[in-house]
This record gives structure tokens, sequence and C-alpha cells, in this order.
């Protein structure tokens, strides 16, 4: 045991699943793997986990609770969506990283009215970060957001590459689909309303409320326009790497992070076998594109957080000993490989990791507030083509409608 200034660590792993435990007082230098030859297919990256039931028990005043709501590929799947972190924090606040295609899902499942959820942060526009966007927006709607939804971005190396470009043309491409509701629901929940922010600028606020702090760097994938997170509020540093290399802003700005989440890709071999690469696009896509396990781990020694996460890859009993031990080749600190709806809760003196239970079929959550009434003079008519097509039941529904305006006060 090594003794650590800032926290000590306790790190229990069980066959190297995504599970640790910090104490006080003690850290352990490296989780073991004492029944890796034992586990099955059967046997998930979650197995060992203390458990957590959304909506019963409160965020302490001076805690973090951070959910992971998608850890996966951009090929997304039932039990991995693509990129997508929840912020809570005791004051109230909450914020997303991402929302990759599949987190919606995720989302919906924890209980949390929508209109809660209304400050989105986007580290590039890939689909597997942006591609639930709509799901968000409109689901959110539907589901009784009664405020605008917020996105902050960073912008592009030209302005058709930016967060602001990105969100206009989401508008245009839903156009249909958004004006078909107006005059049904209220309006105002409907609203996108994007803050786009200069990619290249170095630990600059982007977000500055109720105590909160949130910062953004440039990142390095694919091409110009990505950025990485830091969220501080409290004394607590949460840092977001979105997808990028290995780079010195990162390595500048992510150090004294409580939690810092950062992606480790699958292995050249694993894109291999299990994509179907080929051996050059493997190599390319592994290790220019992304960052490779003994990557992360260079990373995270350098910046020493108090818990690593690693995500962007399918965590599964025959990928994450090889991403394992990749990592390990550097990095011998706390380490959670994540998979979907893990959570962390941190305060200066703990972390607890648990796995999230969730009820498959929830139903969007009541907001607390009252909603506002639809406009219908915003209701877009139908034309006299289709208006003709209607079936004439009024005889029969009237009795059901006077019926339901009566109990509910409706004129």
């Amino acid at each position: 045991m090594k003794p650590n200034n800032r926290l000590a660590v306790a790190v229990v792993s069980v066959a190297v699943l995504a599970f640790a435990v910090i104490s006080a007082r003690t850290q352990t230098a490296e989780s073991t793997v004492q029944s890796e030859a034992a586990e099955t297919k059967e046997q998930s990256a979650t197995k060992g986990l203390d458990k957590y039931y959304p909506g019963t028990e409160k965020i302490g005043a001076n805690e973090m609770r951070i959910v992971a709501c998608g850890t996966g590929m951009p090929a997304q799947r039932r039990s991995q969506a693509a990129t997508c972190f929840l912020v809570e924090l005791g004051n109230g606040d909450k914020f997303l990283f991402d929302i990759g295609t599949g987190s919606g899902a995720n989302i919906a499942s924890l209980g949390i009215p929508y209109d809660d959820l209304d400050k989105l942060f986007i580290s590039h526009l890939h689909s597997d970060h942006v591609g639930d966007l709509d799901a968000l927006w409109i689901g959110g709607w539907t589901g009784g957001r009664h405020g605008a939804l917020q996105v902050w971005g960073p912008s592009g190396q030209t302005p058709e590459f930016g967060t602001k470009h990105f969100i206009e043309k989401t508008k245009e491409a839903y156009k249909w689909d958004y004006t078909g509701r107006l005059g049904v629901i209220p309006t105002r929940g409907g609203d996108l309303v994007v803050h786009e922010f200069d990619y290249k600028q170095e630990n600059r606020i982007v977000y500055e409320m109720n105590g909160v702090t949130i910062r953004s760097w440039p990142a390095i994938h694919a091409i110009d326009g990505c950025v990485s997170y830091s969220l501080e509020w409290k004394g607590l540093k949460f840092v977001f790497g979105g997808d990028t290399v290995p780079n010195m802003w990162f390595d500048k700005y992510a150090k004294n992070a409580d939690l810092a989440i950062h992606e480790c890709f699958m292995t050249p071999t694993l894109l291999m076998k299990k994509y179907g690469f080929s051996a050059h696009t493997a190599l390319l896509v592994a290790t220019e594109v992304h960052t490779p396990p003994a990557g992360f781990g260079i990373v995270m020694s350098r910046i020493k957080p108090r818990m690593a996460v690693a995500y962007h890859f399918f965590n599964d009993y025959d990928t994450r000993y090889p991403i394992y031990e990749g990592i390990r080749r550097y990095y011998k600190g706390p380490l959670t490989m994540a998979t979907d709806l893990i959570v962390w809760n941190v305060t200066k003196e703990n972390i607890r990791v648990r796995e999230v239970i969730v009820d498959d079929a929830s139903w969007p959550a009541k907001s607390s507030t009252p909603p506002d009434q639809p406009d219908r003079k915003l209701k877009t008519p139908f034309t006299q083509f289709v208006d003709q097509g209607k079936m004439d039941v009024t005889k029969q529904l009237q009795p059901l409608i006077d019926s339901f305006k009566k109990e509910n006060g409706l004129k």
C-alpha cells in the first residue's frame, strides 16, 4: 500500500470489472485479476458493484454525482449507447456532456424531469456524440420540458463546421416535426438555443452560474473543432475529454481532477477481429484518430486524477483484458473501465462507484413547475384536400369530450 497526500484510495476489482471503492486512507497500486480465467460470457462489466436506485437518495450539499448514459462505439448496441455523461450537483444543477446515439433511453430511465435536463455541452459533432440530440430536444419537449434546450459547443475551422451551423440545420431538418406540434403543446419547450464558442480557446470559461464554472480547451480528433471540458464546483473538478488523442492541453488543464473521463479505444487487433477492419485501417483508427489503451495510461499517469475513467470501447469479457493490460503498462492508479449506467458519487472525502438500476418502462418524470398552455393561433391548418378526408365521429366523441372538460374545468 502506498500513501497518498491528496486522498488515499482503495480500489477493489473483481476480474478487472468496472468496480472501484475509494476510502480516505489507503490506495492500492493496481487492481488484481485473480478471477480472469474463471470469467464467462455471462459475467457483465458491473458484476460485484453496489446498486444505486434513481430517485431514492438525495445528493449531498457538497456532492457531485456522475452517471454514464453512453460509453460505447458509433455502432451502438442495447448494452452500450454512444457517448453521454450526466453530471448532477448538490445545488440541484444538472449538465449533460455529449448526447450520443442511443443515450436518450438511458437518460429517460433515470426518472429526471426534462425541465432539469436543459443544459448540454457538446465536445464535437460526430454522430456518436450528438446523435440523440433530436431525442433530447423533441422528446424532452413532448415529455414536459417547459423552457428552451440550451446547447454549448465549439466553432469549426470554418462556420459550416461549427455547432451553430449544426443546430440551425437540425432545426431545418426537423421543421415538419416542430411545426406539427405548435398550437398543440406549449411552445417554449420546443426552443433550441445554441451558445457557440471558439474551439481554439485554452481553458476559457464557457459557462459560469450558481457557483459552477465550466471551461473548454482544444482536443485533437478527426478534424478541427473538438474540445474537452472541465466542470468545477465547491472544490470538486470533473473533466470530460470527449474524443482526442493525447495532447498538451489535456495534460495541462485536466490536472487535479477528481474524476477524469478520457477515451480509451479498442486495440487495432480487436478492431480487426470485432469490426472486420483491415490492418491498415485498424491501426489508423486506433492510434491516429483515437487514443489506444497505452496512450490512455500515459495520459492518466501524468495528470493523476483521483479516479480515471476509460470509455469508448465495448466492455466485454473478451475485450476488457487487452484494454486493461494496455492501460496498466503506464498507469497504476484508481481506474473505472466504464460501461453504461455506472454512477460515481464524488465528495472531497470519498468516491463511490455503483451500478444504476433503472426502470426500462419509465415514463417522463413530472416537472415541479406548471406548464404553459398551447397557443392555438400557432396551429398550422390542414389543406382542404386532407381536411376532407376526416371521418365525422362527433356524435360518438362529443359526450366524452364534454365530460373531460367538465372534470378538468375547461371551457
